[in-house]
């Protein structure tokens, strides 16, 4: 990155990728460029991290991508893993679930971590600050144009300078108001719901352990407690009846306490409130993700209800989506149109997203008698049993947990050799162990991956010794032993061959020991 000095005394500063918003968001996509070795400038117009808790849930999917960076573990550390689900109903616990176990045997994470966002943020920007990089805080961005080889940003620091930077690209990650996509005059096209919302992080005191998800099923209302860090803390979200008619700014702490008293319909006392606060929720994407050399991610491209936490964590997808196709890109290694698959990709996953968490809400939260009757009489009864069923543990993980994502659908899933596996170009790589570890083990490095699974190690021998040859910088091979368990997972017996992407998707899968199908992948990105 180099700092120079314009005649009129303004700096410039020139960069290969500009990050517009350091949120949890931007961060990890800082975070993603340095593994990718990238150039980058973050802009951030607050004074520092996040000191609100904000978004709370971490997903089995984003642990995956912390682990890359080696920040999984000290996230589970410093974390809350939810064990069990309560739900109540007049004050009595109308059945009890056990959450700690849904995703056995998919993934290393098969729960979901409470960790609130301001950790979540710490923890990636001390992960930046380790490795020599920051955030420029106290800027922000005025305004920006581009060309066709280059985006140039006007912005300012706390004291008043401008300042002017250039890139190769420049990523919104500036939360639902973005300046990036206003300026783009891309659509936002979707609804707000007229529900009210409210959060609080607080103390209580009742009765309840404090080792689990409380629900409370009520007749037209949301209200929920997810156990914190420390003895009795918790964070309350919940919603004011369809009636009431307030403003979310006019509202006040000890309204929000009358509801959640009225709500919970049972003794509990609130205190040492640490913030709160009430909103709106939207629910809409953007109509492209991508504009020339310029991005979107996160709530600049998306926003939706908070049932199932997905927010944060699909952000956090979105630049490691972005991430290696910008470095294979800048670094001449693909063709600039590489990145049209970060628009098809991830306004796929968009619009699929909005419409999970929109039906969601409504059997959550909605006043229609039938999710009324759904929420407070089925669901006790039969939910119970029904999530004791692996069937409906994988799918319900599959979903939530954001690892049943797929691109089959993408230029860049190659499905001519996937007719006979159980997995398909464009899913995930799927979780398993070998010789007692973890095959994600493998998988660390910021590069693609072949991996090569035989009964017999010398079925790819030839294979090998050509692949000698071969850029390792961008692309690393495995081979693993064709054990029982594997055969299962992909539904084949015989000697194949995987490639994945960089962030871990599978781009082909095939039976042939050759070369020749990745020769051919890598061709189409002018690898």
């Amino acid at each position: 990155m180099n700092d120079l000095q314009h005649d009129m005394g303004d700096t410039i500063i020139q960069t290969d990728v500009m990050i517009i918003g350091a949120g949890p968001t931007g961060l990890a996509l800082a975070c993603q460029c340095v593994r990718y070795g990238l150039d980058f400038v973050v802009i951030e117009k607050r004074a520092g991290v996040t000191a609100a808790s904000k978004a709370l849930g971490v997903h089995a999917r984003t642990l995956e991508i912390y682990e890359q960076l080696g920040l999984a573990q000290p996230a589970v550390e410093q974390g809350e893993i939810a064990r069990k689900a309560r739900m109540l109903k007049s004050g009595e616990v109308r059945a009890e679930l056990n959450l700690s176990n849904l995703g056995t045997g998919l993934t290393a994470y098969p729960y979901v971590l409470f960790f609130e966002q301001s950790k979540n943020e710490q923890l990636l920007y001390d992960y930046l600050k380790q490795n020599g990089k920051t955030v420029r805080w106290q800027t922000e961005l005025v305004s920006f144009a581009q060309t066709d080889a280059k985006v140039t940003a006007q912005v300012k620091t706390v004291d008043g300078l401008s300042q002017t930077i250039t890139a190769n690209y420049l990523i919104g990650c500036d939360g639902p108001r973005s300046l990036v996509r206003q300026t783009l005059g891309l659509g936002f096209g979707g609804s707000t719901f007229e529900r009210l919302f409210y959060v609080a992080d607080a103390q209580i005191d009742w009765t309840l352990p404090h080792d689990a998800l409380q629900v409370c099923l009520t007749k037209d209302s949301l209200l929920v407690f997810f156990p914190l860090k420390g003895e009795n803390r918790y964070r309350i979200v919940g919603t004011f009846p369809e009636a009431f008619s307030k403003d979310e700014g006019d509202v006040l702490y000890a309204e929000i306490e009358q509801r959640i008293q009225q709500e919970a319909d049972f003794e509990l006392h609130v205190h040492d409130v640490e913030w709160f606060s009430t909103y709106k929720v939207h629910s809409r994407h953007v109509s492209q993700f991508s504009q020339g050399r310029c991005f979107l991610a996160g709530d600049a491209a998306h926003v939706h209800t908070p049932v199932g936490a997905q927010g944060m964590n699909t952000g956090i997808q979105d630049g490691y989506n972005l991430a290696w196709k910008l470095a294979l890109v800048l670094n001449g290694k693909a063709d600039k149109t590489l990145l049209q698959s970060y628009n098809d990709e991830r306004l796929e996953n968009a619009k699929h997203l909005l419409q999970t968490t929109d039906r969601a809400f409504d059997v959550a939260a909605g006043s229609n008698w039938l999710f009324t009757f759904l929420r407070t009489a089925v669901l006790p009864l039969v939910f119970p049993s029904l999530i004791k069923l692996n069937p409906v543990k994988q799918f319900l993980f599959s979903l939530i947990s954001q690892i049943g994502i797929q691109y089959r659908h993408s230029l860049l899933s190659q499905h001519a050799g996937d007719a006979s596996f159980n997995v398909k170009a464009g899913d995930r790589m799927p979780y398993f162990l070998v010789a007692g570890q973890s095959i994600y083990d493998k998988l660390r490095q910021p590069k693609f991956h072949l991996l090569m699974f035989s009964k017999t190690p010398s079925d790819f021998d030839a294979l090998k010794t050509e692949l000698e040859n071969w850029d390792t910088k961008w692309l690393d091979f495995n081979n693993i032993l064709l054990e029982p368990q594997v055969a299962v997972v992909f539904g084949m017996n015989q000697a194949f061959s995987v490639l994945l992407r960089p962030d871990n998707y599978v781009a082909l899968m095939s039976t042939e020991t050759s070369l020749r199908p990745i020769k051919t992948y890598f061709e189409q990105l002018t690898l």
